[in-house]
């Protein structure tokens, strides 16, 4: 295996993404720190953290890519039976510190979600870059949610939840329709799943990818604040 640089966490910089291994898909680096630069920096270069307790901090920037262009967003026959029922509401930013646990404990496989990666971004979310995207019931309970960056015209999914059927694929159609309202260009999935797909996700190439990034980090995206105020049209759709 090629050798991969260790960071130094108080040198700022990470390796061209395209550097990254093949196999194991996307590894490019290891070491360095969770600190709010360092994150923002590999975001906007198309690279994110993922390891575990057990490991030093793992960088990632992995070929192909798995985005979601907002306007794609699929929604099935079935999602649009739940989403015409209104048995869910979706909110932003309301329960961070729940979500982002809720996404490190519910997952059955295990989690990468460390305390020291909750205690970072828990702290871009202070500053205005990492959001949550919460799913509650009729009963005003949690049934699912997200959470991840707003980087310019640009969203990084990082990790997401469902309590309860179909509630993290209201989540993404009410996110989607909201960001395009918002006129994000992109949501950044990382690595492609059965669920994304259905949901109207796909992979591009990673030069694809750093490509759209390069053009749409720099700019303002319309919001201000952010609110989930698309709302699903009703049973006529």
């Amino acid at each position: 295996m090629t050798s991969l640089p260790w960071l130094d966490p108080d040198q700022l910089w990470f390796p061209p993404a395209d550097e990254a291994l093949d196999d194991p898909d996307g590894l490019l680096a290891l070491g360095g720190d969770l600190s709010t630069d360092r994150l923002l920096l590999a975001y906007t270069n198309g690279i994110f953290p993922w390891y575990s307790d057990d490991q030093p901090i793992l960088w990632w920037s992995p070929n192909p890519r798995c985005v979601l262009v907002p306007e794609e967003v699929h929604v099935s026959r079935s999602l649009r039976r739940t989403l015409n029922q209104k048995k869910f509401s979706v909110t932003a930013d309301q329960a961070f510190g729940r979500i982002i646990r809720l996404c490190a404990t519910t997952r059955a496989e295990g989690t990468w979600i460390t305390e020291e990666m909750i205690a970072s971004y828990s702290e871009l979310h202070r500053l205005g870059y990492a959001h949550s995207i919460e799913v509650w019931n009729r009963a005003g309970e949690l049934a699912g949610g997200m959470y991840g960056l707003a980087i310019g015209q640009c969203f990084f999914g990082e990790s997401m939840f469902s309590l309860e059927t179909n509630a993290s694929k209201v989540l993404m159609v009410h996110l989607a329709h909201q960001l395009q309202d918002w006129d994000y260009k992109i949501m950044d999935c990382q690595v492609e799943s059965r669920h994304l797909l259905t949901m109207g996700a796909r992979t591009i190439p990673r030069g694809e990818f750093l490509s759209i990034l390069r053009a749409c980090v720099g700019r303002k995206p319309k919001q201000r604040t952010w609110e989930i105020r698309w709302q699903w049209p009703g049973p006529e759709a």
